[in-house]
């Protein structure tokens, strides 16, 4: 990933008279108000009226093309718009592409937003088709890219049809069918008319800045081929969303819908699973951007997470895939594996500060790379041996290179458990003895084991005594005597919403006497408007809202211990908080009505996905 800008950039009033970071605020869509496009490579997301306000090309990670999602002003966007038209909107059924209806005085007509499907493409390619279903539609086009996070001002140039931006290391080649002028070198403008049966088309493909010296060898724009791309691109997603078969009753749409988004955060080539599509979105509920964080990486923990949720659908291959890219992104080597990659396997994800850009509605800063990656988080071994077990028991036992991957991730986590470390919350104070990290060594442990016993390989004799002495430990200081429940941390005693997983992992029963109470506990400690939050303890951070996939934990937990009703009461209330088209931020802050944080996010998805199998297995939980 190029690294962000390194000085500040002087930037004076816009055209509406207000300095930047007012003006961003103005009119700023809410995170809600977006649709997601890929295909898995890149991502895009669509606002409700049109206009492509955050794209980073050609990787979900790389620098944005278009980021007027983090300012308003200064971000760079794509937009196709309908005057005096009301949207409506949704995905065409059991695919990513979004098709927007615009309805107004004089006819109606539809807007087509998807990604190409690869196919030895030069580079991703946006494809939108306008097109006509009754009267006479108007409507307005916009080109303003903003390379590398609004530092570059491209140069526009070509004719009829064609046409080139570029600037840095990045470059767009633009095809449109309607008119299309040049403002200022950095900017494309253009109107048109579609009637009722015909179609206006345009193509934004990446391409390198010397693939676009010269516009000669680049043929206009094929409308035949765009149309194909539009059939290919659903065929696609159709079937691939045919691997989901499990019986889910109503919750199936809403479960579809997760697992292509997961999908859609995939990065196909290599098998890594991106933690959401953004960075920068606040978490904070008075928007400061103290919680202004990048997830555009691969974690090892929401990554495994997520293929175990898909594996579950029926979604076999993804697990595959993201296992084979652990192991090579780690060299084999335990000790070298980090708590998240570049979705090429990249290390170096330094954290970094981007001047220029205001942030969503003005709460910067913008951050680019994630510290995080240089942190110890001991539930990451946890993760990955339990997802080699799940492998093996699906019929897929180890290689004897691969087994020593995992009998070095065993090793690994029994030298490490006994030190603190920063936790699944990424906790930027001091480390911890975080109880959801030592349980989630015990499972690396006892799963390498199990894993062991049943390809009859040898089981050190050390696995056993680590695997008993992380259970006492847990046992002992993770229990809070006085409130019947497990704590955050030894030694401290805030409750935290990732004790919800422990059986998950096997640590316990759901129906263990210590899990009801903890759950109990956590559900009335930790409630925020039928939600919860992640924890309790004082991070020295402002306040967050509510944390969307420990809500949906809950929802597993109570489903698991037979605690029906009240596991579809908390599912359908976190349900609420999706938008029109079934997307899921980070959090949500139930006063304003308002998600939070990065979107559409990996975890909550998942975690969507887990409960609503958590309901359909308990024999009563589909809604009726």
């Amino acid at each position: 990933m190029r690294d962000a800008p390194t000085t500040n950039r002087v930037l004076g009033a816009t055209s509406s008279g207000y300095p930047p970071s007012v003006a961003s605020k103005l009119d700023q869509p809410e995170i809600s108000d977006y649709g997601l496009i890929g295909n898995r490579r890149a991502v895009a997301l669509v606002s409700r009226r049109g206009s492509i306000d955050w794209c980073c090309l050609p990787r979900i990670d790389s620098g944005s093309q278009f980021a007027r999602l983090l300012d308003r002003e200064r971000g760079g966007h794509c937009s196709i718009e309908f005057p005096e038209h009301e949207p409506k909107r949704r995905y065409l059924e059991r695919s990513l592409v979004l098709e927007t209806r615009m309805e107004g005085p004089d006819g109606k007509a539809r807007l087509f937003d998807f990604f190409a499907c690869p196919e030895n493409e030069a580079g991703p390619r946006i494809v939108r088709i306008v097109e006509g279903l009754r009267g006479r539609v108007e409507y307005e086009i916009e080109i303003a890219p903003r390379f590398d996070y609004g530092a570059v001002d491209p140069w526009i140039r070509g004719e009829d049809g064609v046409y080139a931006a570029i600037g840095g290391d990045d470059g767009l080649l633009i095809r449109s069918e309607a008119a299309l002028h040049c403002e200022e070198r950095h900017r494309l403008l253009g109107k048109g008319v579609v009637e009722a049966g015909e179609r206006a088309r345009l193509e934004l493909g990446f391409r390198r800045p010397v693939e676009l010296d010269s516009l000669d060898g680049f043929d206009p724009l094929d409308p035949g081929a765009l149309d194909r791309d539009l059939d290919r691109a659903i065929e696609w997603w159709r079937k691939w969303s045919e691997c989901i078969d499990c019986e889910l009753g109503d919750d199936r749409d809403g479960v579809v819908r997760s697992a292509l988004a997961l999908k859609a955060l995939s990065f196909e080539p290599t098998g890594a699973i991106a933690a959401a599509a953004t960075t920068s979105l606040p978490e904070a509920r008075d928007l400061s951007g103290k919680r202004n964080w990048d997830y555009r990486y691969s974690w090892v923990r929401d990554s495994a997470m997520a293929v175990r949720s898909l594996a579950e659908l029926g979604c076999e291959r993804d697990a595959d895939a993201f296992r084979r890219f652990i192991e090579r992104s780690a060299a084999g080597n335990a000790d070298d594996l980090q708590v998240l990659f570049g979705v090429g396997g990249e290390r170096r994800l330094a954290e970094q500060e981007v001047d220029g850009l205001a942030g969503w509605r003005g709460s910067s800063p913008v951050r680019v790379g994630n510290q995080a990656s240089g942190q110890r988080q001991l539930d990451a071994f946890g993760q990955l041996v339990d997802q080699s077990w799940r492998w093996h028991l699906r019929g897929n036992s180890p290689h004897p290179d691969y087994w020593r991957f995992v009998a070095d991730l065993v090793e690994t986590a029994i030298d490490n458990w006994q030190k603190p470390d920063r936790g699944i919350w990424e906790w930027r104070a001091e480390p911890r003895h975080f109880v959801h990290s030592k349980a989630l060594t015990w499972a690396a442990v006892d799963r390498g084991i199990r894993l062991a016993e049943d390809t009859d390989r040898e089981v050190p004799e050390n696995w056993r005594e680590a695997r008993e002495e992380i259970r006492e430990a847990v046992e002992r200081e993770g229990w809070d005597e006085a409130r019947g429940t497990f704590r955050m941390a030894f030694g401290h005693d805030d409750l935290d919403a990732a004790l919800l997983r422990l059986p998950a992992v096997g640590f316990l029963e759901w129906n263990d006497e210590r899990m009801i109470r903890t759950a109990d506990t956590i559900r009335e400690g930790l409630a925020l408007d039928g939600l919860l939050r992640r924890y309790d303890a004082d991070d020295g951070m402002p306040t967050e809202g509510a944390f969307l996939a420990c809500s949906f934990w809950l929802a597993s937990c109570l489903a698991n211990q037979d605690r029906l009703e009240e596991a579809r009461e908390v599912f359908d209330r976190s349900c609420e908080t999706a938008n029109d088209l079934g997307l899921f931020a980070e959090e949500f802050d139930p006063g304003a009505s308002r998600m939070l944080g990065n979107f559409p996010q990996a975890l909550t998805h998942l975690s969507h996905i887990e409960a609503a199998l958590s309901l359909a297995r308990s024999g009563r939980g589909p809604a009726a």
